[in-house]
């Protein structure tokens, strides 16, 4: 293989240079390459412009879809298939979640689609979560919204949460509502209802046993807008999913 480069690098050099070991003249729409690496013996390829276009034009389809493979990198990977969330809902949300969330998958820990509708169900089968969850609900009209919780949901006599967590909806265009600083009213929880938000005439996010009728108003815990198309709202379909390493 060495003799047969070393013979063709001598041939090309040959159609490059005339007897005196000058470079001749080549027309404009000539090119001339010199390619070397590390695995091979050095030599000249003669191309026209023509060529050369083509071949930058396939390098620049390569680039881009490099740079496509590596938009789709960054979406999180989800465990199962969503009824919610698209690839564009996936974009928005992942770019406000806390970076220690960044490059784990997404478990699916509840949905009304597998699991029923049952808020005591949604709690036992966070029992052993430790990790952020992401709400995603859709309601009748067809509204994507929710809420990132630092904690996962569960009964507590109390408000739990940390300033991690914000609301979100799509309407159709993506707003986020993120933590105001006025209270502490995150997400508290009972067998009753689930609530995120408070301190107002209302909750931000409120559910009830069955998950089934929702509500959402204004809060000055996120200075938030209604996230539901009325106030009042009935649920279509409901997904809890959790980052975990």
């Amino acid at each position: 293989m060495a003799v047969w480069l070393a013979d063709m690098w001598y041939s090309r050099k040959q159609r490059l240079t005339g007897k005196s070991g000058a470079m001749k003249h080549l027309p404009e729409n000539i090119k001339v390459l010199y390619i070397a690496s590390d695995c091979m013996e050095p030599y000249v390829e003669i191309i026209t412009v023509k060529d050369s276009k083509r071949r930058q034009s396939l390098c620049s389809s390569d680039d881009s879809e490099a740079e496509e493979l590596s938009y789709h990198d960054v979406l999180p990977v989800l465990s199962d298939h969503s009824l919610l969330l698209d690839d564009h809902h996936l974009e928005k949300l992942a770019a406000q979640m806390p970076a220690r969330t960044q490059g784990y998958q997404w478990q699916l820990v509840y949905s009304t689609a597998v699991h029923g509708s049952s808020l005591k169900t949604l709690y036992r089968n966070m029992a052993e979560v430790d990790s952020p969850v992401l709400l995603v609900v859709k309601d009748m009209h067809k509204k994507v919204f929710g809420a990132f919780s630092s904690d996962p949901f569960r009964v507590s006599k109390y408000c739990y949460g940390t300033g991690e967590t914000f609301l979100f909806s799509f309407n159709p265009d993506f707003q986020v509502y993120k933590w105001s600083g006025v209270n502490s009213y995150f997400v508290s929880g009972n067998w009753d209802s689930l609530q995120l938000g408070g301190g107002g005439s209302g909750f931000a996010l409120w559910l009830d046993a069955d998950l089934y009728r929702g509500s959402s108003f204004s809060s000055p815990t996120f200075h938030n807008a209604p996230l539901s198309t009325n106030k009042d709202f009935i649920v279509q379909d409901l997904e809890v999913w959790t980052v975990q390493n």
